[in-house]
């Protein structure tokens, strides 16, 4: 699982000093650092896959892993386009195969094959997405 991780960006007269990623060449994953979003008390926040280290950080760049509170959680889900992505993708799932008319028409149909289908299909639709915000340490 994924470590949520945040820095504050420094930004002088030259240039903006960032978050130093490993050298993935070196690794033996495909995982990647995925930065998530900057909240309104300006520290950028980053999942870091398990396994993968942080490097030494230039300049004046602090790094600190998180504890992920529900409440920052919900800010950072709230914030990211990573996750609305992520959502976006699920709503165009379930639309491959289900229309609004045909979610609305179940909402107004009693318990049947067709609605139990579709609650199923919309919740193997919701399950991708979880995972995918899971992997992200959300």
């Amino acid at each position: 699982m994924a470590s949520i991780f945040r820095y504050q960006k420094i930004i002088d007269d030259i240039t903006t000093h960032c978050l130093r990623e490993p050298d993935y060449n070196l690794l033996a994953t495909e995982d990647r650092i995925v930065e998530l979003c900057t909240l309104p008390d300006g520290y950028v926040y980053v999942s870091v896959p398990e396994g993968i280290e942080l490097p030494d950080q230039s300049g004046n760049i602090t790094v600190e892993r998180m504890e992920l509170t529900t409440d920052l959680a919900d800010a950072i889900k709230k914030a990211s386009p990573h996750i609305a992505l992520i959502n976006e993708r699920v709503v165009n799932m379930i639309r491959e195969k289900y229309s609004v008319n045909d979610e609305i028409k179940m909402l107004r149909i009693g318990p049947s094959e067709e609605t139990a289908a579709y609650n199923a299909y919309a919740e193997e639709c919701r399950a991708w997405g979880q995972s995918e915000k899971a992997k992200l340490g959300l």
